[in-house]
């Protein structure tokens, strides 16, 4: 079985920063693209960031220049560093692979909340 555990959500204030992660674990043979999502309560679920296993990144218009995605492949881990948060980043965010373990897999974490005050 795989999974993945995020950790690193919390309340900060606007214009503070918080570093997620997550990191997978199980019969892992190998992992492609990691990325973050999030869902805004009332909102549906949207991309924030994906890596690729080389290091190509992608990131969503409204978190380009604050937020930055990385990730340690020895280790099967994703991180997000979140800079200048405002309130419309509070949300669930979520961390999503694909892993290849007997057969290719899209896996989902459980989420993490991050909260931003004004």
């Amino acid at each position: 079985q795989v999974q993945l555990v995020e950790s690193g959500g919390g309340l900060v204030q606007s214009g503070g920063s918080l570093r997620l992660s997550c990191a997978a674990s199980g019969s892992i043979v190998g992992i492609d693209t990691m990325g973050w999502y999030r869902q805004a309560p009332g909102k549906p679920r949207e991309l924030v960031a994906t890596i690729m296993v080389g290091g190509s990144t992608n990131y969503a218009g409204s978190v380009k220049g604050r937020f930055t995605i990385s990730r340690d492949n020895a280790k099967n881990t994703v991180f997000l560093q979140m800079n200048s948060l405002n309130p419309e980043d509070t949300a669930v965010y979520y961390c999503n692979a694909a892993i290849y373990s007997k057969t290719w897999l899209e896996v989902w974490g459980q989420g993490t909340l991050v909260t931003v005050s004004s």
